[in-house]
């Protein structure tokens, strides 16, 4: 056995921990990475990258020369009318997103954080080491085990390090299931589609079909399933009825019976929404992005969420193992908690009533309304209300959240959150 220890071990290398590796080692710390997948790896993803998630890879100083700039996002209705949601810049973020495939996209990062410093492992983090409940390491499975004296833990929604230290209460996580395809059809800007495959009856969640540059057309469909994982089918068993629809409404060209222009397998993946059920920090493990399930519950981003939250983790380590939990739970307190709050009761809610879903969809998806919150539905379903210009459509979604927030100042996954940042270790 090949023993190895580090200041602090990362397990996982997407987005959020190939951000905290990067910030760690650029700060002086010693830091292992662990990925059980070889790189470069494909993920299931639109492949689209907010405004604050283009801001963060400035402040991160990692450049993706891939990158194709994207600007306005179009809602498609369920009987096709449009609304166009405006890409403006904020004070805070830039007016724009950018596509990127996840192979080129997560490589850019891990590879930063490996010049900066950091080492790489290739393997599965298997067993827990450490010294009664305090988790200090994992034996890999190449046989070399790994101790740190802080444990980040990046490796996704189904996470093992949030599990081994049993941060996480299955029964009160919001999952969905994501799957997608890559269609030899090229597209001009991001779409999301609202569909009601049953008269009157919303989809539990929603597709979409974004650019994917050389690759023609990013396609896919998640669901939302609250606890309930053994849902989660539903999305592969739709994805080729969504995208008739798709060409129903004109977003994608008229399907042949056999449509043959998919390159890529449909990939699914699981997603861990609104930080509900599980407790982000304690001693010394802290849970970034997927694993902390800080996924936003209306729309499903993720990415700008992990590099913030790889960021403010490494951060919170630098400033003193010690009270590094109680400092990351306080960026989180600060920077999350009151939106998601908000949203995953919303999204618990809507997903119980598919009826109401439906008519809301078609209600903002008409011509006058859409028109009227377009700019405001831009700023609060993509969290960006903080960093804002102040404008009339700022004004909108300000008011909306705190709508939302008297909504839902008594909700179960409002206190849950609130108890899970202000836990002791």
């Amino acid at each position: 056995m090949n023993d190895r220890h580090f200041d602090v071990l990362v397990v996982g290398s997407g987005p959020a921990g190939s951000a905290a590796a990067l910030v760690l080692a650029r700060g002086g710390a010693r830091v292992a990475i662990v990925d059980k997948a070889a790189f470069p790896r494909d993920k299931a993803c639109g492949d689209l990258i907010g405004p604050r998630g283009v801001q963060l890879l400035r402040d991160l100083r990692v450049e993706v020369p891939s990158a194709t700039r994207v600007g306005d996002m179009l809602v498609v209705g369920p009987t096709g009318r449009r609304v166009r949601l405006p890409a403006v810049p904020g004070r805070t973020y830039p007016g724009y997103a950018i596509a990127v495939p996840r192979t080129e996209f997560d490589a850019a990062l891990r590879d930063a954080a490996i010049a900066a410093g950091a080492t790489f492992f290739d393997g599965r983090a298997d067993e827990p080491l450490g010294d009664g409940d305090r988790l200090a390491g994992f034996t890999l499975s190449s046989r070399t085990a790994i101790c740190a004296d802080a444990i980040v833990g990046a490796d996704g929604a189904t996470s093992h390090v949030a599990d081994v230290a049993r941060l996480v209460e299955p029964r009160r996580t919001l999952w969905g299931f994501a799957v997608r395809t890559y269609l030899d059809e090229p597209v001009a800007e991001p779409n999301i589609l609202l569909w009601t495959p049953e008269p009157g009856r919303a989809f539990p969640g929603y597709g979409w079909v974004f650019p994917a540059g050389d690759r023609g057309a990013n396609v896919g469909l998640g669901v939302g399933v609250l606890a309930d994982r053994a849902s989660g089918r539903r999305a592969a068993r739709d994805l080729d009825a969504f995208l008739a629809h798709a060409g129903r409404v004109g977003v994608l060209g008229r399907l042949r019976e056999r449509d043959d222009r998919a390159h890529a397998r449909p990939l699914g993946a699981w997603l861990k929404m609104g930080l509900v059920g599980t407790t982000p920090a304690r001693d010394r493990v802290l849970l970034v992005g997927d694993s902390a399930g800080l996924v936003n519950p209306l729309q499903g981003e993720g990415i700008a969420q992990a590099m913030d939250t790889g960021r403010a983790a490494a951060v919170a380590i630098l400033g003193g193992v010690d009270q590094a939990a109680e400092r990351y739970r306080a960026h989180l307190a600060r920077t999350y908690a009151p939106y998601l709050a908000t949203t995953a009761t919303l999204h618990r809610a809507l997903l119980r009533r598919p009826r109401t879903v439906a008519a809301l969809t078609r209600t903002l998806t008409s011509p006058g309304v859409g028109r009227a919150l377009a700019g405001g539905w831009s700023i609060a379903w993509n969290d960006l209300i903080d960093g804002a210009q102040p404008s009339a459509a700022a004004r909108v979604a300000a008011t909306a959240s705190t709508l939302g927030h008297v909504l839902t100042a008594r909700s179960a996954d409002r206190r849950g959150i609130a108890a899970s940042l202000a836990s002791v270790d």
